[in-house]
């Protein structure tokens, strides 16, 4: 027969005591780290951003990002200061971000980055789905098309009915191989089924020096760099690559307009974090993004260049890279595209 034994009552209650005192202690503890992750979360940064360009000062992407880093400044509470670092298209300071876990980098991802050089390089020193969290798609800028103004062609209907009749006589430039107007163009001969050579050069200055000369035909760039030309009469724009007619622009159809319905062709910028920053602090910085390309200094400077705020959520900027990569990459296989 098991023994019993008798336990006073004072025993009990004073061990029910200390269970609940622990339990107590528990929670607080729990509730007390939970409240200052909150709180450093919300304090979040501490310290001034570093947002990398992985190009050389000038151009688009700079307007872009120095905009977006001059609206952050003003609301996240710390500098958010701009970090020029050119080469290897691009590879360089995507290495570089990819790597860093200080919480207070970012960087400015581009069609070239994320859209092209995954499939155009053997090997890149980074990955552009593993490495890196999409923040905000920031903006985008139209791809205009257009020719020396001795070249017969007013539109993009002559241009092919021209290239057609003179296979291998017309020519175009761009600022290098795998570059957006090397895309833009690309793209064009795919979908209208011609052919024009390509000419690479070094940048997009020295190609436009050829193309306003009349050494080549063709070229396809971004509109800030072209406006000015345009209307000076120095080339003839045939169409944009945007999705709608531009401002600037209103007497000039799109190519989706002329015969090729759903085409589109921009160049698009947007945030890119390393994927070692917190998901809040991410949401906080797109958040923040989106205001920031909206408010009215960023959209003066930003419409100014021709350039289209967008400001989205990771979610839609991620589905937009994913879209892009499919697009470029049947793009890329056919011009059998190889890095310059």
């Amino acid at each position: 027969m098991a023994k019993t034994f008798d336990v006073p009552t004072s025993a009990l209650l004073s061990l029910s005591r200390r269970h609940l005192l622990a339990g107590a202690g528990a929670l607080a503890c729990g509730s007390l780290i939970g409240t200052r992750a909150q709180a450093a979360d919300a304090a979040w940064p501490t310290r001034p951003i570093r947002f990398v360009v992985p190009f050389a000062p000038g151009g688009s992407s700079e307007i872009v990002a120095r905009s977006t880093a001059a609206e952050l400044s003003k609301t996240l509470g710390q500098n958010v200061f701009v970090d020029n670092k050119p080469g290897a298209a691009g590879n360089i300071a995507m290495q570089e971000v990819a790597r860093a876990d200080d919480q207070s980098t970012v960087i400015l991802g581009h069609i070239g980055t994320l859209a092209v050089n995954p499939y155009i390089f053997d090997k890149l020193p980074y990955d552009p789905k593993k490495d890196f969290v999409p923040v905000s798609l920031l903006a985008k800028i139209p791809s205009l098309y257009v020719v020396h103004p001795d070249l017969p062609v007013k539109n993009i209907a002559e241009l092919v009915a021209y290239a057609k009749k003179n296979p291998a006589k017309l020519s175009y430039g761009s600022a290098g191989n795998g570059s957006a107007g090397h895309l833009a163009f690309e793209y064009l001969k795919m979908t209208a089924d011609i052919f024009m050579l390509h000419v690479p050069y070094r940048g997009t200055g020295p190609m436009m020096t050829d193309l306003l000369s009349g050494r080549l035909d063709a070229a396809s760039v971004g509109a800030a760099a072209l406006l000015p030309f345009i209307k000076a009469g120095k080339v003839r724009c045939i169409a944009t690559g945007s999705a709608k007619r531009l401002p600037q622009l209103p007497d000039v159809p799109t190519v989706a307009e002329q015969g090729f319905p759903g085409f589109e062709m921009t160049q698009w910028y947007g945030m890119l974090a390393p994927s070692s920053l917190p998901r809040p602090h991410v949401d906080k910085l797109a958040a923040e993004c989106a205001r920031a390309v909206k408010a009215p200094d960023a959209l003066k400077r930003l419409q100014g260049d021709a350039a289209e705020p967008i400001g989205s959520t990771p979610e839609q900027f991620a589905q937009f890279i994913a879209t892009e990569q499919t697009r470029w990459q049947k793009v890329l296989q056919r011009a059998q595209v190889k890095p310059g």
